[in-house]
């Protein structure tokens, strides 16, 4: 019997969406058996310091892609959001599965929207992206550091740490914890992510039964939709590391793509949307119309 070593982070939200994607291979090769390899990434062990300032969303990527590229595993499941724009070399996706619900949730401890919460209410969130445009939306809310997994940050809401934090909804729905969802936020209020909502699964770029079977996995509405957003990021140079944005969803036959950069202060922000067939060519479009807003000078200041 073959056996396929699946990589995967520690947490319970990893480990939680892991075996969701095993269990729809397994459908597909039950001659198969799969085998998870756990992983603590340095961004697993760097909890008291914001992504920003010790390197971004490979922390969350790396040491994983030296087990596959070393032989140590055969796939790994990421959280879209956290693949950095360029795979280390040797490696690919092989699968983007259909995606959950991309938009950001308000978690509060008494059930108040965005537009409801308090004058100088204390908001969680470490993300640059969030942070901006909350600064933006609502700039008498006070952003405060919170990193941790997905159960941590829960707690610290719960405990009165925070008025309200914010969530990927997608998260919390693959935990079953949508009850806690305050609010599913309009992606034009906050854009999302790139990348949010969907997964990546990650392996080395050969050809062979294992990505045979990655490909029947694959939703290609949710792949072009991802790598439109994804050829945005690349174009920007973005992590998250600056605060970029991007949505994109299918509209009809064509696909719609929205891209944000703003300050971190919420002060300046450039947002651009374009309508097309091909995602390669609509992430051009925007990463254009946003540097012609200035966005360039913006991505400067945080390089």
């Amino acid at each position: 019997m073959t056996t396929v070593r699946v990589a995967s982070r520690k947490s319970e939200l990893a480990m939680t969406q892991t075996k969701s994607m095993i269990a729809a291979m397994q459908k597909i090769r039950p001659d198969f058996l799969f085998e998870i390899v756990p992983v603590v990434t340095r961004g697993d062990e760097i909890v008291h310091v914001p992504l920003s300032e010790v390197g971004g969303k490979g922390l969350f990527v790396s040491e994983i892609e030296q087990l596959l590229l070393k032989g140590h595993a055969d796939l790994a499941v990421h959280s879209m959001k956290d693949v950095p724009a360029e795979l280390a070399e040797g490696l690919t996706i092989g699968c983007v599965p259909v995606r959950e619900d991309p938009r950001d949730a308000l978690l509060t401890r008494h059930g108040e929207q965005l537009r409801d919460l308090p004058m100088g209410g204390v908001v969680g969130t470490s993300s640059l992206r969030r942070a901006a445009q909350i600064h933006h939306l609502r700039p008498d809310l006070v952003i405060q550091p919170l990193r941790g997994n997905i159960d941590t940050r829960v707690k610290r809401l719960q405990q009165g740490d925070f008025d309200a934090i914010v969530l990927a909804s997608a998260g919390l729905s693959r935990m079953g914890w949508s009850h806690l969802i305050s609010e599913r936020i309009d992606p034009h209020d906050i854009l999302p992510a790139i990348g949010q909502g969907a997964l990546a699964i990650e392996c080395v770029d050969e050809e062979g039964e294992v990505r045979a079977m990655l490909r029947e996995l694959t939703h290609e509405p949710t792949l072009q939709c991802v790598q439109a957003e994804r050829t945005l990021l690349k174009l920007l140079g973005g992590s998250c590391q600056v605060p970029i944005a991007g949505h994109a969803e299918q509209v009809d036959a064509c696909i719609r793509l929205t891209g944000l950069v703003a300050t971190t202060d919420g002060k300046t922000v450039c947002k651009a949307t374009s309508v097309g067939g091909a995602s390669a060519e609509l992430g051009q479009a925007v990463a254009r119309q946003l540097q012609e807003q200035g966005a360039s000078d913006i991505l400067a200041a945080y390089v």
